[in-house]
């Protein structure tokens, strides 16, 4: 299948030179999926929510300040490589090209409204992420912020002071905020400057009750909801404890599932890969499988390479994130480590997930011995 058909030619376009107020007054008036920015006539970037999750960026700045540059795809383009494209360049639209004249755009939701009848063979189970980052409903919008950021997600489960979940805080909620109305207000009639905002509760622009989908459930039955509501993601919670949370399910889940190859070689996918500079993706494959074969009972499906920039630099090289994750025959396993370079990063990474590989390793000779152990002593 290819995009042809999916691609919409119904889009927003700014000017690199544009305020961002403005940018930020379309979001709010029109909902858009992304801005396309211009610049000098020749498509020049997107804007989507994520770059708007900045509290440091004024109204007045240029739109090209938050302008993440995607890369053009071909109106034909197969859908499968469109997936791993905007998975990887994580961003949730991206122009399209007839030749030389854009034509449109694509976008995760179009792509995941033409693949849903595809969805039932898979559940939930199969795909959802585990390794959930969560946020108490008393902790402040600036931490909610740090973590978004520094996770890279576009979701948190909030949970109450017994731990149990109560609700979700998205990056939607955070724009719709930042660029609502002066008069309109939040739950307790609190408004204020930035500063202000940053200190206020989650408990106050959270959503409530959470979304959730269940392990068994279908990924079709799942993205339904998720597009039914307009929402990026669900809560994954057990069937008989709405409470628990397991992890979290969302469009960016599917959409690199839709990725998956059944190659021999491994299916590695690089989020911001264009970070990488003396670091080649066979390299990282390689490395992934080195460690994925010091313990051979145990088969990959898919590794998932994440590489976010911080701010910081040390003698112009940036300080690089580096997240791991493998989907296996034993669950989920992962790695994350920070370093000057995306090379650095990774090996720092890499170091931490061999450790957790082996200590799943160590763990199952443990009950083998053990197991062993309680035969022998049945027979004395």
């Amino acid at each position: 299948m290819d995009i042809a058909d999916i691609a919409t030619p119904d889009f927003v376009e700014v000017d690199a030179n544009e305020r961002l107020g403005k940018v930020r007054a379309i979001f709010e008036r029109e909902n858009p999926k992304g801005v396309i920015v211009g610049e000098g006539g020749e498509y020049a970037g997107v804007i989507g929510e994520k770059q708007l999750i900045n509290s440091h960026v004024e109204d007045d700045t240029k739109a090209s300040a938050l302008m993440k540059p995607v890369p053009k795809l071909d109106r034909h383009e197969n859908v499968r490589e469109v997936a791993r494209m905007l998975v990887e360049g994580d961003t949730k639209v991206a122009p399209v090209y007839e030749g030389e004249k854009q034509y449109g755009i694509i976008t995760q939701d179009g792509i995941l409204e033409a693949v849903l009848e595809n969805l039932d063979t898979l559940t939930v189970e199969q795909i959802f992420t585990s390794d959930v980052v969560t946020i108490g409903e008393r902790d402040h919008l600036g931490q909610a912020i740090n973590l978004l950021r520094e996770h890279g997600i576009s979701r948190l489960p909030v949970l109450d002071p017994d731990e149990r979940l109560t609700g979700v805080l998205t990056t939607y909620d955070l724009v719709e905020f930042m660029v609502r109305d002066e008069g309109r207000q939040g739950k307790q009639d609190r408004r204020g400057d930035t500063d202000r905002m940053l200190d206020l509760p989650v408990y106050d622009l959270m959503t409530s009750p959470a979304l959730t989908a269940t392990p068994d459930e279908s990924v079709r039955d799942a993205v339904a909801r998720m597009l039914e509501q307009d929402i990026a993601g669900l809560v994954v919670t057990p069937e008989e404890d709405d409470g628990e949370v397991l992890g979290v399910l969302t469009k960016t889940d599917v959409l690199r599932a839709l990725t998956y190859t059944e190659e021999e070689q491994m299916d590695v996918q690089v989020t911001n890969i264009d970070l990488l500079e003396t670091l080649q993706r066979g390299d990282i494959v390689s490395a992934i499988t080195q460690v994925a074969d010091k313990y051979q009972r145990m088969n990959v499906h898919h590794a998932h390479v994440r590489f976010h920039e911080h701010k910081e630099k040390l003698r112009g090289t940036p300080l690089i994130q580096c997240q791991i994750r493998l989907r296996t025959s034993h669950g989920q396993l992962a790695g994350s480590g920070e370093g000057y370079g995306a090379e650095h990063a990774f090996h720092v990474a890499l170091d931490k997930l061999e450790r957790n590989v082996l200590e799943v390793k160590g763990f199952e000779a443990d009950e083998r011995y053990r197991g062993q152990l309680l035969r022998k002593l049945n027979e004395l």
